[in-house]
C-alpha cells in the first residue's frame, strides 16, 4: 500500500517525461546519456518510461549532464505558448496616426502572447505616389507575403514589386516602405523578427 502511495505521488511530477525531454533536446541516445551519467541505458528507459522512479543521487547524476537543478524534475513545467486571437478582438492601426494619409493600416495577430518570439501582422496597404511613401526602419529582420492584389517595396533605393503569392524576406534595419499598385486591394502577412540578444 505504502508503495503504490509512493508510485501514484511521484506520478504527478512526470519525471520519466521530463527527462525524455531534456535528452531529446539534446538529440542524445540512451547509450550517449548511460556514458555520461554511468547509468545503464536499460535503467535510463525504466526511468523516463516511470517503470523505476530515481532516488535523489540518481537523479543529481542525471541533472548535472543538462545542466538542470533536481528543481526541474519537481516544478511544474510551464505552459506552451498559445493564443487564439480571434478576427474579432483584433484592432486596425494606420502605420502612422500622425500621417494625414497612411500607407497601410495593421492589425497585430498575436498581441495577447507575453513575451513573444516574434510580431506578426495583418496589413491592408494603400494606393500612394511614389513621393508620398515614408520609410522606416526597425532592429531585426521582416518576412512579408502577399496575400491579395500588388505591392511595391522600397528597401533603400531598390524597389520591388510583389504580387499575389509572392513572398519577400529582407533585413528590416534597412529604410524601408510599401505602397499599393494599382486598383485592386492589397494585403499580406508581415513577420517581424528582433535580433537574439
Amino acid at each position: 500500500m505504502a508503495t503504490e502511495t509512493i508510485t501514484k505521488g511521484l506520478k504527478k511530477y512526470a519525471i520519466g517525461a521530463k527527462l525524455r525531454r531534456l535528452r531529446l533536446r539534446k538529440s542524445m541516445g540512451l547509450l550517449e546519456l548511460s556514458k555520461h551519467t554511468g547509468l545503464s541505458p536499460a535503467m535510463l528507459s525504466k526511468l523516463e518510461r516511470d517503470v523505476m522512479h530515481p532516488t535523489l543521487p540518481t537523479l543529481l547524476r542525471i541533472a548535472m549532464v543538462f545542466s538542470v537543478g533536481l528543481e526541474y524534475f519537481f516544478n511544474p513545467e510551464p505552459r506552451p505558448a498559445l493564443e487564439i486571437v480571434r478576427k474579432r478582438d483584433r484592432l486596425r492601426f494606420p502605420d502612422s496616426p500622425d500621417a494625414a494619409r497612411p500607407a497601410y493600416y495593421f492589425e497585430s495577430l498575436d498581441f495577447p502572447v507575453p513575451n513573444r518570439a516574434l510580431n506578426s501582422y495583418f496589413a491592408e496597404f494603400e494606393p500612394l505616389e511614389p513621393r508620398q511613401e515614408r520609410l522606416h526602419e526597425h532592429p531585426g529582420v521582416e518576412f512579408l507575403y502577399v496575400l491579395a492584389g500588388k505591392l511595391e517595396l522600397r528597401v533603400r533605393d531598390d524597389r520591388h514589386e510583389l504580387s499575389e503569392g509572392d513572398a519577400i524576406y529582407f533585413d528590416s534595419a534597412v529604410p524601408h516602405g510599401y505602397r499599393r499598385v494599382g486598383a485592386k486591394r492589397a494585403s499580406a502577412l508581415v513577420v517581424t523578427l528582433a535580433p537574439r540578444a
